[in-house]
This record gives C-alpha cells, structure tokens and sequence, in this order.
C-alpha cells in the first residue's frame, strides 16, 4: 500500500497563549518567543533531514509567521488553507479562562462538557468544526498520495487530527497535549490513519504552552 506521511506543526506561542486567553479565528500574531520557537521547530527538521514534497499552514497569522520560518530554510512556499483554522469559539472568543467562567458560566461549562452540537453562539460545534478538519485532512491527503506533507496549525485543530487518526470521539476528554511549535506524525496507508509520534518538543529550548482551544 501506499502511505501518506504528515508531519503536523502546531504554531509558536502567542501573547494571548501566554495569558491563557482562548484564540478561536481572532488573528493574533507569534510573540518574540514563538517566533524563536518556529525557528528552532524549522532547524530541527534539518536536522532530520526532513524532506517534504509541500508545505500548507493555517490562513491565520500565527500559524503563517510559524510556516515563514520553515520557508525560509527550506526556500518553499507554503500554501495557505483557510479550512485548517483553529476551531470558531463564538462568544468565548477573547476571553480568559479565568474570564470566561464567569461573564459565559453556562457556555463555559458547555464548552467543558465537550457537548459536540453546541456552537458556542455564533461559533462552530465540535460536530461542525471536525467536518471541516477531515474535510480539509481528506482533500490534502487525495491531492499528495503518497507523499510527505508538512502542515502547520493549531492546538484545537491538531487535537481533532489526532481523534480522526486514533479514532477517538468527539465528546471524549483530550488524550494528548498539542504543545506550541510541536511536531506530531500521523499517516494513511490508504486503508486507514494511524498516529506514528505525538508532541515532540525536544528541539525547543524551553518548555512550550498546551493548547486551551479545546
């Protein structure tokens, strides 16, 4: 069988990562550190030897300053998807976790319970927001069988790729941490996914930030 290699690359940090607050599709650029941290994620795939056939980001800022990083060392162009944005948060979208108990206490216990029809108001739900990320997952993958194929992302986004590759539900706790400027290796072998490593940061030089985007 053919096999489809992804490396999956979550963005640097954020300063609305380092203040916890939830990002959604607000636009938010890397801070000093992300930015140091996308130059050590695209050193550590040459030191990999990592060689990729294309190289797709996130249309959001922070996941593009992330892929700037890998295009620069690389000399490629990524190519930008709109489909592989964080998840919409609706009215959730800005505020802390700290906030948004208590200005949203009923949407925030939603939004913890992990109840997949709840859209947050005027965001996505779980159910809508994994549409558009196996949507987005299955069309790459159809278009570069066969092939390595870089894609940076988003902590949300990322985790929803894992539960498609690992066959977890959707209204499942998260299994795994989606650190910022983390490599994450899933592949199809055209029968099915699988997931071959998850959250290495061994090439960061400090610890990096969980995603909250749940």
């Amino acid at each position: 069988m053919t096999t489809t290699q992804f490396c999956l690359v979550r963005h640097g940090e954020t300063d609305w990562n380092a203040a916890r607050r939830l990002q959604g599709h607000t636009d938010i650029a890397l801070n000093a550190r992300g930015l140091n941290q996308a130059k050590q994620m695209a050193h550590a795939l040459k030191a990999i030897h990592l060689q990729f056939d294309v190289l797709y980001t996130s249309d959001l800022q922070r996941a593009q300053q992330t892929a700037q990083a890998i295009e620069e060392l690389y000399k490629t162009t990524a190519i930008a998807h709109s489909a592989l944005r964080e998840r919409h948060l609706g009215a959730l979208q800005g505020l802390t976790t700290d906030e948004a108990p208590q200005r949203e206490p009923e949407l925030w216990k939603s939004h913890l319970s992990r109840g997949i029809l709840q859209d947050l108001r005027g965001g996505e739900s779980i159910q809508q927001f994994a549409a558009r990320v196996q949507s987005a997952l299955e069309e790459i993958r159809q278009k570069h069988i066969g092939k390595t194929i870089l894609l940076v992302s988003h902590g949300g986004t990322l985790d929803m790729m894992y539960r498609v590759a690992s066959k977890q539900a959707l209204d499942a706790e998260k299994a795994v941490t989606v650190p910022n400027a983390s490599l994450n290796w899933i592949s199809h072998d055209g029968a099915g996914w699988k997931v071959n490593a998850w959250a290495d940061t061994s090439h960061l030089e400090d610890l990096a930030l969980d995603n909250l985007d749940l």
